[in-house]
C-alpha cells in the first residue's frame, strides 16, 4: 500500500491540509495512477466553500493527468506506463445513457461523485485508520490515486502531461459546450460571460466553430485581455458597462445568437436570456450553488422561441473528444499552453486557490 502526499479537505471554509495518506492497491476494474499534473478549478473551490456538497474528509481535485502505475484484475483498456487524462464522471458503459452515446449522464459517475467512494462502495484512501473520500472519482491533488478503468483515457505521449491535464475539465467543458451542446454555426454571434478557465475555452471553441463575433464579458480587465488572446473579437467590462445593451448595439439591436454562462450565477443567466435574439440559445455551463433557482417570465420567452440548454462536461464522449482536442493542439489550432498562468507545488495548493478566487490567473496547475 503506497503512501502519498495529498491535499485533504476536512471542513468547509477551512484551508486544505497537505498530509500523508495511504493509497490502496487497485481492485478489479480499477487503475492506480501516478499524478503528474492537477488543474486548479472553481468546482473544487465551490466544494471548499460549501456551495457544492461533498462527503468529508475528501482528497480534492478533479482535473488531472498522469501515468498508469498498476492495473487491477480485468482491466484491458490501459496498461502500466500509459499516459492518461483523468475523467471526473466515469461511466459504466452499459446503462441506458451510455448505450445511447451520453456517457457523461451515466448514473454510475453521479453515484461515485456524491458518495465519495468507488463502485464497490469503498474508498482507496485512508489516514491513521480513518477513511478519506474520493472527489468525483478522481482526487487529482494526490501523488497517487485510484480510479475506475473507465475514469482514465489513454493519450498520445508526445503531448506534455501538464498540458494534457487541462483537457480533463476546463478545455473539454468549454469547447464541448460550443461544439457538442450548442453546435454553434459558422458566422454566428457568441456571447460569453466569464473569462476564467472554462470561459476562455468557450471563447476558443466559438473561434474554432467559425463564429463571426465572440463577445467576452467579465468584471476584470486582465481577464478580458486573456479573452482577446483566445479569440474574443469584442470585450465588455460588466462592472462599468451595461452588458446587455452593449451586446444589442454590437448585433444591430437583434441580440446574440448564443450566450454562454461560464460562471454559474443566476443574475448572469437572466442577462444572458435577455441578451440573446429571438430563437437564440442560452447555454448554462458554470456551476451555481446547488440550491440556486432561476426564474423568468414565461410568456415572452415562449413567443420569442428562445432556448435554454444545460451542458455538463461539454456533452462529451471522453474517448472520442479528448484525443480529438489533443490532435487539434498538436496541429496548432487549440491553445493549451497559453491557459497556464502559474505553476505550483502541492504544498502551495492553498495559495493556488487564493489566486484563482482573486482572479489573478486564467488557469494554474499543481505539478508533482
Amino acid at each position: 500500500m503506497p503512501t502519498a502526499k495529498a491535499a485533504v479537505l476536512y471542513e468547509v471554509h477551512r484551508p486544505l491540509e497537505v498530509v500523508d495518506v495511504e493509497v490502496g492497491r487497485p481492485k478489479a476494474g480499477e487503475v492506480l495512477v501516478r499524478v503528474v499534473s492537477a488543474g486548479v478549478c472553481h468546482s473544487d473551490l465551490h466544494v471548499m466553500h460549501g456551495d457544492l456538497p461533498s462527503n468529508l474528509p475528501v482528497v480534492i481535485g478533479h482535473e488531472g493527468s498522469g501515468v498508469v502505475e498498476e492495473v487491477g484484475p480485468g482491466v484491458t483498456t490501459v496498461q502500466k506506463g500509459d499516459h492518461v487524462i483523468l475523467v471526473w464522471r466515469a461511466p459504466c458503459g452499459t446503462c441506458f445513457f451510455c448505450m445511447r452515446g451520453k456517457p457523461i449522464l451515466c448514473d454510475n459517475g453521479a453515484k461515485i461523485r456524491f458518495s465519495g467512494r468507488l463502485a464497490d462502495g469503498t474508498s482507496r484512501f485512508s489516514r491513521n485508520g480513518q477513511e478519506i473520500k474520493h472527489f468525483s472519482g478522481v482526487s487529482s491533488f494526490s501523488e497517487y490515486t485510484v480510479l475506475p478503468a473507465e475514469g482514465v483515457v489513454a493519450i498520445r505521449k508526445d503531448v506534455p502531461l501538464q498540458t494534457a491535464a487541462l483537457v480533463g475539465c476546463a478545455v473539454m467543458t468549454g469547447v464541448g459546450a460550443v461544439i457538442n451542446t450548442a453546435r454553434v454555426e459558422p458566422g454566428s454571434s457568441v456571447l460569453v460571460f466569464g473569462s476564467g478557465g472554462v470561459g476562455l475555452n468557450v471563447i476558443q471553441g466559438a473561434a474554432l466553430a467559425g463564429a463571426e463575433k465572440v463577445i467576452a464579458v467579465d468584471l476584470l480587465d486582465n481577464k478580458l485581455e486573456y479573452a482577446k488572446q483566445f479569440g474574443a473579437t469584442h470585450t465588455i467590462n460588466g462592472r462599468t458597462t451595461d452588458a446587455v445593451q452593449a451586446v444589442k448595439e454590437l448585433t444591430d439591436g437583434i441580440g446574440a445568437d448564443y450566450a454562454f454562462d461560464a460562471i454559474g450565477n443566476v443574475k448572469i443567466l437572466e442577462q444572458g436570456l435577455e441578451a440573446i435574439r429571438k430563437a437564440g440559445t442560452l447555454v448554462c455551463v458554470g456551476m451555481p450553488n446547488h440550491q440556486a433557482q432561476f426564474a423568468f417570465t414565461v410568456f415572452p420567452f415562449i413567443i420569442a422561441e428562445k432556448r435554454i440548454l444545460s451542458s455538463i462536461y461539454g456533452s462529451c464522449n471522453p474517448w472520442v473528444d479528448f484525443p480529438r482536442l489533443l490532435n487539434l493542439y498538436v496541429a496548432g489550432k487549440l491553445k493549451l499552453d497559453e491557459l497556464v498562468s502559474r505553476e505550483y507545488k502541492l504544498g502551495e495548493v492553498n495559495e493556488a486557490f487564493r489566486a484563482l478566487e482573486a482572479g489573478e490567473v486564467a488557469r494554474s496547475i499543481v505539478r508533482f
